[in-house]
């Protein structure tokens, strides 16, 4: 059987040439004949057919502006054609292993991987009761393509599929070719960078759109595909809700004050609105096959007495029912289960009180339909949104809040200071008694919703906390149920939030908690401080309340990026680990369920990286069932923009969440020999103190400011939220975000793997072998993901494009760093094939084919920028260029930050 019509290799060859085409129309034969020469003096430095990049050079040195711009526009379009066809490719993958059986991680394999293991139907359905997994997603800065652009992407990947999979005869494939050259065509007239910076809401409508139109679609695939497989197996096993999806987008204050509670409000009502359309769509689409006439089925006591309730709730539209649907019950039901969800967000009367209501009804209908021996309409149409009802809700995606911890700090000091109670000058142990105090007693101390005259912090603070009150009893709580608190240090930071929670009345202890406080550990002091600041909350008889009315689990986020970005990354990745197993010992011995929060970026350099691998590699001890990691950036569109590729990610975690959870409850649990732990502490505090040591060199922040584009990645508008936390030029106060994306850009991505190098040699001087870090690199997941993760940015990093760039800085600071920074990386590459013990850095064939693909069209881009950048007094045009060539290098890259 022919699966597709195409290849990859056809796909790229075949676009490259229409690109080329459109070039040459939209522009001169002059830019097309520029573009070509570049390609090809690139292809051939790289296959070693030339013996320098001279040609590259003085082709770009013959450009006048209007050239370096179509340039630019060039390869930047290609590598956004490029991506479309690997992402095809990709679904050709997957649809193949499937046809053949063989596709790894999925549900059959889960479920034979149980089954292999002798787990009884019991067991299996404990493990299930305990999964949950929840994918975040933020509106951090991270995606540089524009909505238009990408709608316009999103049509050609249509295109493309239709050639790919479908049988056309020669017209229909002369006119899908018409229609390409037509999108390419507009792609090419398209501005690619913003003028403006986004707004929040056109953040959080980006998330949404994925929520919306791939998620919403394939969650009830992925809930069918497991129940029939379990079927077979293990019959006897009813699987209950597996995946919840969150967001930060609209809800997200930390440092950005754009984000004000007019937008959280209009995010949750949009997100409303949305996926009540959703379910009125799907009702509708029901009453078009559930056209059953009622003197052939027996509805059941369940369905006539729910569809008795509501003719008797809506008398006039039951009315009107009846007469349109007069022996067709089902048809009548779904009518008024539609104006049911009209009065959802409405002043009348009779809407659904919560999703769960929505849930019986569908359920009734489901019941009925088995009753008369329909059974394949249940499962293929109603059981499916009985799932999305479920997953989604009245809300799409429950928000989270989240703000800096001085911020929550200033406003309590300031409101109890209008009380004669003093905070400011109190130390840890009285901040957390007052605060106790003040929860605990029945009488308000400060008034939220009216404070008085206060700092534009503290009215902020108030008027957010106030409004939380309204949107849960408007959107219902589970829609806006959680508070992450940035920068937490001590537990008063945790209790302040609890305390404004409580004065707002969200918080009404020890009967109700309408909130997860949820402590963000980002820094070193934060995390070797888990047992101090935990404990004491635990410990704490307020906090232990409002636990017990949050079913006594304990959220804990941990911060990959500033991590990473304080500590070097292995230094970062150990202490993430090491602290996830101490969180894990603090929680067990408070008899507290815990669920961590995963805070990784797109990129390997923030705790990205395969989520599978990642989820496997977990500490053990810490796997309960629950997960939640956010996802951000190009990873949600490269995750989440295609149905089939976004049901085999929710697939995959799915798998290594259900297996993971089954070997922490069965075990036996593998203790990580102490040799291997001792290791990885000399490695980790020699790699840290190297990284710091780098960073801390005099020099270092303007050599970073020459040989990066860091100062054009900050005027960008790829996002909301500002760059920088102040304003201030020093790597503490830069975003993670735009730290990682200048050096990716300049292919020299030493986030993901500076110090590494220094670190195993660290260990090997002090006495340690080689054949140990072998055997750790083979029967450790933790060590293996996180050598393999270095391994692909040191792989991405192309040192001759780096020394480039480190050419831009002066003579004195280039001489400081850059031997510095090339030597690491050559000792870490040489390393790395040594524990591995392979020829290639990488692991995945299809990651270096696809390097292989890009690389030689990313350096004419790399080589253009590095000449804007040197250029004094750039004209408005040489400035959209640059912006330009920074989006395309993005695209080439598949990363920002």
């Amino acid at each position: 059987m022919t699966l597709h019509h195409r290849t990859v290799r056809q796909d790229v060859r075949e676009l490259g040439t229409l690109l080329g085409d459109v070039l040459e129309a939209q522009s001169s034969t002059e830019a097309f004949e520029a573009v070509e020469d570049l390609r090809t003096a690139a292809i051939d430095y790289r296959d070693g057919s030339l013996p320098s990049r001279e040609p590259l050079r003085e082709t770009l040195d013959s450009l006048d502006p209007e050239l370096e711009g179509a340039t630019a526009r060039a390869f930047t379009a290609y590598f956004e054609l490029i991506n479309l066809a690997e992402e095809r490719e990709r679904v050709r993958a997957i649809r193949r292993d499937e046809q053949e059986g063989r596709i790894e991680d999925s549900q059959t394999e889960t479920v034979a991987s149980l089954v292999e293991r002798d787990a009884d139907a019991e067991t299996v359905q404990r493990v299930l009761d305990d999964v949950l997994i929840q994918p975040t997603f933020t509106a951090h800065p991270t995606e540089a393509n524009r909505k238009t652009i990408k709608a316009k992407l999103r049509t050609i990947t249509t295109l493309l599929e239709s050639l790919d999979e479908r049988r056309l005869t020669d017209s229909e494939r002369r006119k899908s070719w018409d229609q390409l050259e037509a999108e390419v065509t507009s792609l090419w007239q398209t501005p690619h960078v913003r003028d403006r910076a986004p707004e929040p809401q056109d953040e959080a409508r980006n998330v949404q759109w994925y929520l919306e139109n791939t998620l919403f679609d394939v969650v009830g695939e992925v809930y069918a595909d497991l129940e029939e497989t379990l079927s077979e197996a293990y019959p006897e096993v009813d699987v209950p809700k597996l995946f919840e999806f969150r967001s930060w987008a609209g809800s997200d204050r930390d440092g950005n004050p754009a984000v004000t509670v007019d937008v959280t409000t209009e995010t949750l009502d949009r997100q409303r609105s949305v996926v009540l359309d959703r379910y009125r769509a799907e009702l509708k689409r029901l009453s078009g096959i559930l056209s059953q006439d009622a003197a052939w089925i027996t509805p059941g006591e369940r369905f006539e007495s729910s569809l008795l309730a509501d003719r008797e709730r809506f008398p006039e539209v039951s009315s009107e029912a009846q007469e349109r649907y007069p022996h067709e019950f089902y048809r009548q039901k779904l009518k008024l289960m539609r104006e049911r969800l009209e009065r959802v967000d409405d002043v009348r009367p009779g809407g659904y009180d919560d999703p769960d209501e929505l849930v019986d009804d569908l359920e009734a209908i489901d019941e009925s339909l088995r009753l008369n021996d329909a059974e394949s309409i249940a499962d293929a149409y109603v059981h499916p949104l009985v799932r999305k009802v479920e997953t989604f809700g009245f809300s799409l995606a429950s928000l989270d809040l989240r703000d800096h911890q001085k911020n929550h700090t200033e406003a309590v000091d300031e409101l109890l200071s209008a009380q004669g109670i003093d905070y400011r000058d109190r130390d840890e142990d009285e901040r957390v008694e007052v605060l106790t105090e003040a929860i605990m007693q029945d009488a308000d101390v400060v008034d939220i919703a009216s404070p008085g005259d206060v700092s534009d912090t503290t009215a902020r603070v108030c008027e957010r906390f106030e409004a939380l009150r309204r949107w849960q009893r408007e959107y219902g709580t589970d829609a806006i149920d959680t508070y992450c608190i940035s920068m937490t240090e001590e537990p008063s930071h945790v209790l302040e939030v609890l305390f404004l929670a409580d004065q707002a009345g969200v918080v009404s202890l020890p009967e109700h908690s309408g909130l997860d406080v949820v402590p963000l550990l980002e820094t070193e002091r934060a995390l070797d401080g888990a047992r101090r600041i935990m404990g004491t909350l635990f410990e704490n008889d307020a906090y232990a309340a409002a636990l017990d009315c949050r079913d006594n689990t304990q959220e804990i986020m941990l911060g990959y990026s500033d991590s990473n970005k304080e500590n070097g990354f292995l230094a970062a990745n150990w202490s993430l680990y090491r602290n996830q197993r101490r969180l894990a010992r603090i929680t067990d011995e408070f008899d507290v369920q815990m669920r961590l929060f995963h805070g990784r970026g797109g990129s390997i350099s923030r705790g990205g990286g395969p989520m599978h691998e990642a989820m496997l590699a977990l500490p053990i001890e810490t796997v309960n069932g629950q997960i939640k990691f956010t996802e951000q950036g190009e990873a949600i569109a490269e995750k989440y923009g295609n149905p089939r590729i976004a049901e085999r990610n929710l697939e995959r975690m799915l798998d290594a969440q259900t297996r993971a959870r089954y070997q922490s409850m069965e075990g036996p649990i593998k203790e990580t020999p102490d040799a291997w732990t001792e290791a990885m502490e000399t490695m980790s505090a020699a790699a840290r103190t190297a990284y710091q040591d780098l960073l801390e060199t005099e020099g270092f922040i303007p050599y970073f400011e020459t040989a990066t584009p860091i100062t054009v990645i900050e005027d960008l508008n790829l996002g909301s939220r500002p760059a920088s936390r102040s304003g201030e030029r020093t790597v503490e106060d830069l975003r993670a975000i735009p730290w990682v994306f200048s050096w990716t850009q300049s292919r020299c991505i030493i986030p993901g793997w500076y110090g590494v190098a220094t670190g195993i040699d660290a260990y090997l001087d002090d006495g340690g072998s080689m054949d140990t870090l072998q055997r750790m690199y083979e029967r450790w997941p933790f060590f293996r993901t996180t050598l393999d993760n270095a391994a692909q940015a040191m792989t991405r990093t192309d040192m001759e494009i780096a020394a480039e760039y480190a050419s831009l800085a002066p003579e004195d600071l280039r001489e400081r760093f850059f031997p510095r920074i090339r030597d690491e990386h050559a000792r870490a590459v040489d390393l790395v094939l040594d524990i591995t013990e392979r020829e290639d850095p990488l692991q995945r064939q299809w990651l270096r084919e696809s390097l292989e693909r890009r690389n030689p069209y990313v350096d004419p881009l790399n080589l253009l920028q590095i000449r804007l950048l040197d250029r004094d007094g750039r004209s408005p045009s040489e400035e959209r260029t640059l912006r330009l060539t920074v989006k395309g290098i993005a695209a080439g890259m598949k990363s920002t930050g």
